[in-house]
């Protein structure tokens, strides 16, 4: 089987209003574009020609779910500030939830499935900025230091200045969203409307949009404490369990597993549970986890090592390209044309459509561009 499959984008607030147009080659509706779901979750599952959605199309052929989602992210502001439960912590929250009753759909459920959300971007537009994990203290420190010496920047460094690094961390961000730090966003707010600074300058940059768009909200203080990564076209960065992560801008390939299951931790007028976030967040500094794809001769792929999902991207130069499937596939273009084939049938995706591939051994691939594979990854 191998089918187009086409969805609406998603219209969040955060989204941009021309980058998927233009990676799909339409005018702009004036409205946010943020997501375009390839896949079979319920929240938005694709469709296929037949008007079947994916998960009709599984559940009509006897298959389960699909292991993992596939989408085109674009931001123009802040993402909120995040986090996802290992499988272990999903599982329990998810049974503990249920036992108390709680609405799956209520604004205070935390645990909506009983599954993990690990997820990796891979950056189509240049530059694509994301905050991802807690950057070292050091550089922290020295970040405060350019943002002046206003109380509440003094008493920040102060709480910081712990050796215990984890510790110290934890402490501030639960202090934060606890509301017990609303001396420290107003300082930082203020002292970011007219800092400069050479070695922090998109940092600051970062930093002032989020004070902008979200006056007073505790997630300014969370975001001051995380890595900025600027990723370059091709280039990706991987949130595993705990990590805590939020893209601020640009145009991406997401890949995740098939979860609702979000933590929030500021930046958001969404219920934020503070205790669970920390008992599921991990505090330890370090850089942002990047990933290195492995391969050669066009074909590179994003093993993270999760069983839900891996990412393969095929860059094509006109000669033609068969790519083995491991399960069921889904084939995403984000340039150029490409004529994808199977035993069963064969599409034309331009950049920004998918096809969705079951019981294909394998795809040939022809043309000049881009495709992205998205499967299941190795078993546990």
């Amino acid at each position: 089987m191998l089918e187009m499959l086409s969805n609406a984008p998603r219209d969040y607030s955060w989204g941009s209003a021309s980058l998927i147009p233009a990676l799909q080659g339409r005018e702009p509706t004036g409205e946010p574009e943020a997501e375009v779901w390839f896949g079979d979750h319920p929240g938005s599952p694709a469709t296929v020609p037949d008007g079947r959605t994916l998960t009709r199309v599984r559940a009509d052929s006897g298959l389960p779910p699909l292991p993992y989602l596939l989408k085109i992210l674009a931001a123009s502001a802040s993402l909120s500030i995040q986090a996802h439960p290992s499988a272990a912590q999903a599982r329990a929250g998810f049974a503990r939830e249920e036992s108390a009753g709680i609405p799956r759909n209520a604004g205070e459920r935390t645990y909506r499935d009983d599954n993990h959300k690990p997820e990796i971007i891979v950056a189509l537009s240049d530059p694509f900025r994301a905050l991802v994990g807690l950057r070292p203290l050091e550089r922290t420190r020295a970040l405060l230091a350019e943002l002046g010496d206003r109380p509440g920047i003094a008493a920040l460094a102060a709480a910081l200045a712990g050796e215990d690094e984890s510790a110290a961390l934890r402490a501030v961000i639960e202090d934060a969203l606890s509301g017990r730090s609303a001396a420290i966003v107003a300082d930082v707010s203020a002292a970011l409307t007219d800092a400069g600074s050479a070695e922090f300058a998109q940092e600051v940059d970062v930093l002032r949009a989020i004070a902008r768009d979200f006056p007073g909200d505790p997630g300014l203080v969370v975001a001051l404490l995380m890595n900025l990564v600027v990723l370059r076209p091709g280039q990706a960065a991987f949130a595993p369990a705990g990590v805590l992560h939020a893209y601020q801008d640009g145009l991406g390939v997401e890949l995740m597993a098939a979860s609702d299951n979000v933590l929030r931790g500021g930046l958001t007028p969404k219920h934020i549970d503070v205790p669970e976030l920390m008992r599921v967040v991990d505090t330890r500094p370090g850089p942002a986890p990047l990933v290195e794809p492995v391969g050669e001769g066009g074909l590179e792929v994003f093993d993270v090592g999760v069983p839900d999902f891996r990412l393969i991207r095929v860059t094509l130069d006109g000669r033609e390209r068969r790519v083995a499937l491991s399960g069921p596939t889904i084939v995403l273009a984000t340039d150029g044309e490409v004529l994808v084939s199977a035993a069963s049938a064969e599409v034309r995706l331009r950049a920004g459509t998918a096809a969705y591939a079951a019981d294909e051994s394998a795809v040939d691939l022809a043309g000049i561009g881009t495709v992205y594979l998205a499967q299941p990854g190795a078993p546990a």
